[in-house]
């Protein structure tokens, strides 16, 4: 007959919580310069949104004068935030929102 002792699992260290970088967004802004059209084809060629999704932005762009493109890491909306520049538009990131 084997007789088997009980395991003893450790608990986990919780003086060390990693926590997760937190989401950041890219924020497009409306100026008077670019045609709405424009700022769609933008949405539809850099980001890869479909037709109704680059007008549907845009259209939040207009009457809103804001919307968010995109959401991520930090290093990842700054480069957003930099191609949306080279493209003429005004965009800026800031963290997401909880």
């Amino acid at each position: 007959m084997s007789t088997t002792s009980p395991v003893e699992i450790a608990e986990p260290d919780v003086d060390h919580v990693v926590e997760l970088e937190d989401p950041w967004v890219t924020i497009v802004w409306n100026d008077p310069v670019n045609l709405m059209s424009y700022v769609a084809y933008v949405f539809r060629t850099y980001f890869g949104f479909t037709d109704e999704k680059a007008h549907e932005l845009m259209l939040e762009v207009h009457h809103d004068g804001k919307t968010v493109v995109s959401s991520g890491r930090r290093e990842q909306m700054e480069r957003h935030v930099q191609a949306m520049h080279e493209y003429g538009l005004w965009a800026t990131l800031e963290r997401q929102d909880a």
